[in-house]
């Protein structure tokens, strides 16, 4: 059961989060470097260094694992990504008053 080229959809699936990953990764790495240093610590959140240092390693391994959705890896990139997109991303973005 898939589409036209006969690939099944679960694999449609994990190609589309495979090719997502990658600019999640690298939008949470540029976010948490463009922001302000005490923004962080205000929102009791780790510090800015921990941070790009746990987002870059993210967009490291998202980028540079071929095993994409398929690795461990791979998948704790993503999380660590989601989880300053989620957590952290929106602490700070109060404690600044931005939109971004």
């Amino acid at each position: 059961m898939g589409f036209s080229s006969g690939m099944p959809l679960y694999w449609w699936i994990l190609s589309v989060i495979w090719i997502a990953g990658v600019p999640v990764g690298v939008f949470a790495f540029v976010h948490a470097a463009l922001q302000r240093a005490d923004a962080f610590t205000a929102a009791d959140k780790l510090n800015k260094l921990a941070w790009m240092g746990i987002t870059g390693a993210a967009a490291v391994l998202l980028i540079l694992d071929m095993r994409g959705p398929y690795g461990i890896i791979w998948i704790a990139g993503l999380v660590a990504a989601l989880v300053y997109i989620v957590d952290v991303r929106p602490k700070v973005k109060e404690v600044q008053g931005r939109s971004w």
